[in-house]
Formats: C-alpha cells, sequence, structure tokens
C-alpha cells in the first residue's frame, strides 16, 4: 500500500514538471497572439539617434528598428519591443544627453547607432562630431555588454537628393554628408563594429519618389526595408552566435 501511495506521489510530481515546462516553452506572439515555443530567451534591441530612427512622417511598424525586429521574430526569434532612445532635429551632443534621461538598462543582444545628419545640417564643427560620435559608440558598445560584436552603426543617409532640398545646393550637401561619413566610418572600424552603408541606397532617391516619405525629406518605409535588407545578414550573424 504504502509503495503504490509513493509511486502514486512520484508520477504525480513528474507530471506536473512536465506541465509546467509545457507552459514555459510557449510564448504568446504579441502581434497575432498565436502561442510559440520559445526556443531561446527574448532578444533585446536599443537603437539611438534622430529622425531616421524614429521613422519620421511614416507609419512606426515601417521604422527601420521594428522591421528589424519584425524580421527576426519571423526567422523564429522573440524579440522584445525594441527600445529607441531618438527625436527628430537631434545633433550627437542631443542624443548623449537623451541617453543620460532615459538611462538605458543593458546588456543589450542589439545595439545600433545613427546619427549625425543635424550636426551636418547645422554647420557644426565635424571635430565636434569626432569627439561625440566616439564617446557614443563607446557608449553603445557598454550598453551591448562590452561586446563589439553585437553593435551595428548605420551610415548618414543623403538628404540633399530629397525632394527638401530643392534650391539648395546638392553638391555641397552630398559632400558634406561624405566627409561625415568618412570621420564616422572611421571610428566604426577601429572600434571593430559592423558597418552598414545606406548612403548609396537613400541616393536613389533622386530619381524614384517612393523611397521618400510624404514630407519630402525623410525616408519612406520602402527605404527603411531596403536599410534593413543591407544589415540583415550582419545582424544574423550577431544573433545566431547565442
Amino acid at each position: 500500500m504504502r509503495r503504490s501511495v509513493f509511486t502514486f506521489l512520484v508520477i504525480l510530481i513528474v507530471l506536473s514538471c512536465s506541465n509546467e515546462g509545457m507552459k514555459q516553452s510557449l510564448i504568446e506572439n504579441p502581434d497575432t497572439g498565436d502561442k510559440m515555443e520559445q526556443g531561446r530567451d527574448s532578444l533585446r534591441y536599443l537603437a539611438l539617434g534622430d529622425s531616421y530612427t524614429i521613422g519620421e512622417s511614416i507609419d512606426p511598424a515601417m521604422r527601420y528598428p521594428v522591421q528589424i525586429a519584425d524580421s527576426l521574430t519571423e526567422r523564429g526569434w522573440y524579440v522584445e519591443a525594441p527600445q529607441i532612445i531618438a527625436v527628430t532635429g537631434w545633433t550627437t551632443a542631443d542624443l548623449k544627453a537623451g541617453i543620460r534621461a532615459a538611462n538605458p538598462q543593458g546588456p543589450y543582444d542589439l545595439v545600433s547607432l545613427l546619427i549625425g545628419v543635424n550636426n551636418q545640417y547645422r554647420g557644426l564643427d565635424i571635430n565636434i562630431y569626432r569627439k561625440e560620435f566616439g564617446e557614443l559608440i563607446d557608449q553603445s558598445i557598454r550598453f551591448a555588454g562590452n561586446d563589439t560584436s553585437r553593435v551595428i552603426v548605420f551610415s548618414i543617409p543623403d538628404w540633399g537628393v530629397t525632394p527638401f532640398a530643392s534650391g539648395r545646393d546638392r553638391e555641397k550637401i552630398a559632400r558634406e554628408i561624405d566627409q561625415y561619413n568618412a570621420v564616422k566610418e572611421e571610428i566604426t572600424f577601429s572600434r571593430g563594429v559592423v558597418w552598414v552603408d545606406v548612403t548609396a541606397v537613400s541616393r536613389l532617391a533622386e530619381t524614384d519618389l517612393t523611397l521618400i516619405a510624404g514630407d519630402g525629406l525623410h525616408p519612406s518605409g520602402k527605404m527603411y526595408t531596403e536599410w534593413v535588407r543591407l544589415a540583415l545578414p550582419e545582424i544574423l550573424k550577431i544573433i545566431e552566435k547565442e
């Protein structure tokens, strides 16, 4: 009799643990409500930047950080909603202050950084940009748990090809964007961080207005999809080493 009771208790405990394990192995897709297996821990993504990062003038679902998260979800990863620290018009100094105010808590599995167009637009000293961007990329690395391989930097797109730049010196804008990107690329490579060049794609907007948002200045969702297409192979290398 005692042996039967003992056996019953063991079976009950095993079944209970098994059921609990099944519950923990399923998560709910926030978009569809469907249950899916959580084969890995959820991924945390921090996106730092300016209007390009928040997707000024487009549907928030088409922002490139959101498209990146969606692309990873489609490939079977569970990604938390990206934490975005970005405001239209921000310079490097503004982003530094914004980060201090937001006080994000790492480590993150992925950190992206895109900043600089407003430094160029306002005609700020490029040496100030060199210093402050260096500080921002070092901060991004710290947010990624001091793992340089988990940080990606996007180049500055060329707004000089947009309708907004009509009547301005487009060649001068392009030259200055290239100068800022040269500084940005040098610092990025010196830290061993991934560089994603979206400037060339941004210049296609000169002859394809579908790549421009309704405000005549910022990228459209279609443009951001192209950015994600360029960045995703590098991002997958980062994530798949988990």
